[in-house]
């Protein structure tokens, strides 16, 4: 019996396994595996042959627009700029906004002020009381020396000279005096809602204001009440009537026609700021001054304390006069508005002209008439 071994090769031991399967399949294995079904799974694979990196798309740049048929598209227009909240009219800057109740204890504060400073001129005026009343009686002791009466005012009730020596007469002079303070809170209360381009007329407006009342009591006090306060005690001297004038009736008397007067001579400011607000301009004033005079006639008659013409024209021809006065004020604002000036030289020859042509009438009244010039009402006499 053959042994299965006797062709072993003793070196097959030591003989690496090949997998790999032969070069050639037809061809015989030279290590006797025979077909091996299994032999190819173990081939090895095929070395894989790096792909290329996947490139970026590319930025695909736009073609130029199709060609419509017709017009041209017109470009679109630009947005227009967002405007900022914040953005206020410089006109408006430093414009204060308060709400109701602010507005409120501005009014407070504002009248706190007015009560304190009118108060420290009525301490003030009280230092010089009997020199007041001197000075308020003056008109009554002219006027009963005038009609050649006794130049005194008389008393009826004990109570009288108290009330109008010390405390009615300092009290009225105190609203003069205290005026200007006033009209500053007036204004200061105001002037908040008022743009900053409007905020410079403070100064004139109080200036004006406060000269104007305090030019309209003098105007009373030296020529309305004296001419008028003569006229009214010598009305009764031809029939036997003598003038018993009292301190109280009489100082009732001087109050109502010093505040009066000193009211009607505001007129120029009020028509300026209707004409600065654009309420009325200066041609419709002078279109329609009829009926202005014939408004101030009717104010002079209420006004007036007594119903004779002669007070009612001493009333009425100062307020006309301011009316066209405010006209002048109000055109000046005009010019300024439009740019235009004035012609302030013309209106100097003229007003030069006019005053030469009074004192060359003058002159030739008192030179070739022979009148003599006096210091008091009618001022030329023969």
């Amino acid at each position: 019996m053959a042994d299965d071994n006797s062709n072993h090769d003793p070196h097959d031991e030591h003989k690496p396994l090949d997998s790999s399967p032969p070069a050639n399949p037809g061809e015989e294995d030279p290590y006797g595996y025979g077909e091996d079904p299994y032999a190819y799974e173990h081939t090895p694979a095929a070395p894989v042959t790096p792909a290329e990196p996947v490139k970026a798309n590319p930025i695909i740049t736009p073609g130029p627009p199709p060609k419509l048929v017709g017009a041209p598209p017109k470009p679109p227009t630009p947005p227009p700029p967002a405007k900022k909240e914040e953005e206020e009219d410089p006109d408006e800057e430093g414009m204060a906004r308060m709400s109701f109740l602010e507005h409120l204890e501005e009014l407070r504060s504002r009248l706190i002020k007015i009560i304190v400073g009118f108060a420290l001129c009525f301490v003030g005026c009280l230092f010089f009381a009997q020199d007041i009343w001197g000075f308020v009686a003056a008109p009554a002791i002219s006027a009963l020396k005038t009609i050649n009466a006794k130049p005194v005012l008389i008393a009826i009730t004990p109570m009288e000279q108290f009330n109008t020596i010390w405390i009615k007469a300092p009290l009225v002079v105190s609203i003069f005096v205290a005026s200007p303070i006033i009209l500053w809170q007036i204004w200061g209360f105001i002037s908040p809602g008022l743009y900053k381009r409007e905020r410079r007329w403070a100064i004139p407006f109080i200036v004006c204001t406060s000269g104007l009342f305090i030019t309209g009591g003098l105007f009373a006090y030296f020529v309305v009440f004296r001419f008028g306060l003569a006229f009214l005690l010598g009305i009764g001297r031809d029939v036997g009537v003598e003038a018993l004038v009292t301190i109280s009736e009489y100082f009732d008397l001087f109050v109502d026609v010093m505040l009066g007067v000193g009211l009607v001579f505001e007129l120029p400011v009020l028509i300026f700021f209707l004409a600065l607000l654009r309420i009325a301009s200066p041609r419709f004033l002078i279109q329609h001054s009829r009926y202005a005079i014939l408004i101030i006639v009717i104010i002079a008659a209420v006004v007036t304390p007594t119903p004779d013409v002669f007070n009612l024209m001493l009333f009425a021809v100062p307020m006309i006069a301011l009316y066209f006065v405010g006209v002048f004020a109000a055109y000046l604002l005009q010019l300024n508005r439009e740019g235009r000036k004035f012609p302030w030289g013309m209106l100097a020859l003229v007003i030069l002209a006019l005053l030469a042509v009074a004192a060359g009438g003058v002159w030739l009244l008192v030179w070739k008439y022979g009148f003599k010039l006096l210091n008091h009402w009618p001022y030329l006499t023969k």
